[in-house]
This record gives C-alpha cells, structure tokens and sequence, in this order.
C-alpha cells in the first residue's frame, strides 16, 4: 500500500498537526489524514501506510452510528473543489470537508479506566484530575462510574490535566456543564457498542468548537489515536493491557537507544506492520456488522 506522508497544494497554506494536514477554506476546512505517526512527541520519519485511512473510516463510522457528524459535510474529495477534487486518487478514504468552528481549546476527556496518567496521578494523591478516587484500585481497575477530566490542548508537548472547576472558571458553568455531560454522553453509547465487539473503551478524548450559539464535535472520534481500547478477552486488573495502538512502536523506541531529544530513527518493517495490525483489528473489530 502506497503511504502518505504529507500533502501540498499551491496556493492553499497548510496548517500541519502530528498526522493532519490542515486547509483553511474560509468558512470550511479540508482536513486530509496522512500515515504519519509520533511518539514522545516525535513525528516518526517513516510513515504507517494506510493508518490514514483506517482513522478516517473509523470516525465516520462514529458519526453515523451515534448521530454525531454535524461538523461533516463531505467525505468525497470530488466534492470539495479544486484542487483537491483533482486528487481522488490520493486524498480517497483519508479526507473530510468539515465545517469550519471556533475550537475550544480544551481536551475533553472521558476516563472509565485507571490508566495512563491517571493511573500515575491516582498513585500519588488518590485522586484524578482532582476527583477523589477510592481507595485501593489497582492499574486498569474500572472506575465506580466514568468520570469527565478535562485537559489543556498543548500545542507542543503533553496536555496538562485541569479540574472541572477550572473548566468552568474557563469557560463559564453552562457551557463547561455541556462538554461534561455530551462527553459522557458519547463515551457511554461508544463503550456499550465496542463491549458488543469484545473490546473495553478505557478512556477517549474528544474536541469541541462553537459556531456562533452552536457546540460542535470536531476532529476525529473515538479512533485508536485518541482512545485506549484494550481487548476485553486480555484484560487483567493490576496488568496493563495492551492497547490497539501504537504501542508496539513505542515500546521498540524504548529498546532502540534513541535519546528521544535528537531525531528519532526509522522504524523497522517489522514494527510497522505489527503496528499498523493493530489499527487494523480495532478498525475491523468496530466497524463490523
């Protein structure tokens, strides 16, 4: 499969994230998903070939299936003008014309298992983004109830876990209690369905803008870049589960001697397939009839 690492078009400015590009429209935006993968805040100089497409076709699956796509207009470059509607070929699977909204610049994160930095905060003050956990929960353990914990969208680096009351002082009640409630929302209807298809949605993060009065769900949704899905088969309280991610090519990153301040290195072929594998099988795993 031939990968895509980045995109140009003459005359449109690219606003360029860890896997988007990004084109401002005026009022919409072309939002292309390449096979580009980071790590330790690193984008990786080789590419996943396909992930792209498989991130893409899992959050149209998700808009669809919850109701969620009203930032959606299109998803067939045909029907975005030129020049993107000259390179069907290319853009294919892997593209969205969305509207276009002002972000709000918070992560919204809904967590349902103790795991990643929760699990780190949660050992050293019993608590997660400021909400008292019980006592005595292990790694991966369920939580009582899933739980709204909001970030700050760094643009560079890791996001920052706030309080919800710093949510609110942010961005006052009304519109920090929509986030919270809508995020739950999704989370329970996306964990419910990826349970019918053997796997635990431990926790996701979702994007919000507003256009004028209206809060829209932006950026993509519930895809193995901004969720932690584990198999329900393999899960283990006090192990931590492996995730249908990224984590085969951290884990050599980690054995590789990369100093993780100078470029890392090229990933072998072995650790690309295994890892694009993943990102296969919870694709196939949720999409699924």
């Amino acid at each position: 499969m031939e990968a895509l690492l980045k995109t140009e078009f003459a005359g449109y400015p690219c606003k360029r994230g860890k896997v988007r590009d990004l084109y401002d429209l005026g009022d919409r935006l072309v939002m292309i998903a390449t096979d580009r993968i980071s790590a330790f805040d690193w984008v990786m100089p080789n590419p996943i070939p396909g992930k792209g497409k498989i991130l893409t076709e899992m959050s149209l699956f998700w808009f669809d299936f919850l109701g969620v796509g009203e930032q959606l207009i299109s998803s067939d470059p045909n029907e975005m003008g030129p020049p993107f509607s000259g390179h069907g070929n290319l853009l294919a699977g892997r593209t969205m014309l969305v509207k276009k909204t002002e972000v709000i610049p918070f992560e919204c994160v809904v967590r349902g298992y103790l795991a990643g930095s929760g699990w780190k905060e949660y050992r050293e003050t019993g608590m997660v983004a400021g909400i008292q956990m019980p006592s005595g929960l292990k790694q991966a353990s369920r939580l009582p109830e899933p739980i709204f914990t909001p970030a700050t969208k760094a643009q560079s680096g890791h996001d920052i876990n706030i309080t919800f009351a710093d949510l609110e002082n942010e961005l006052g009640k009304d519109l920090a209690s929509h986030l919270k409630q809508r995020s739950l929302d999704i989370y329970h209807r996306a964990f419910n369905h990826a349970g019918a298809k053997g796997l635990i949605l431990a926790d996701t993060k979702f994007e919000f803008g507003l256009m004028g009065e209206r809060v829209l769900l932006i950026d993509e949704i519930l895809t193995p870049d901004s969720s932690r899905y584990w198999s329900a088969e393999e899960y283990r309280v006090g192990e931590s589960p492996a995730s249908f991610d990224k984590q085969f090519m951290r884990d050599w990153l980690e054995t590789s001697g990369w100093d993780k301040h100078s470029p890392p290195p090229e990933l072998p072929p072995e650790i690309v397939n295994k890892t694009l594998r993943r990102y296969e099988q919870a694709r196939d795993r949720i999409v699924s009839e």
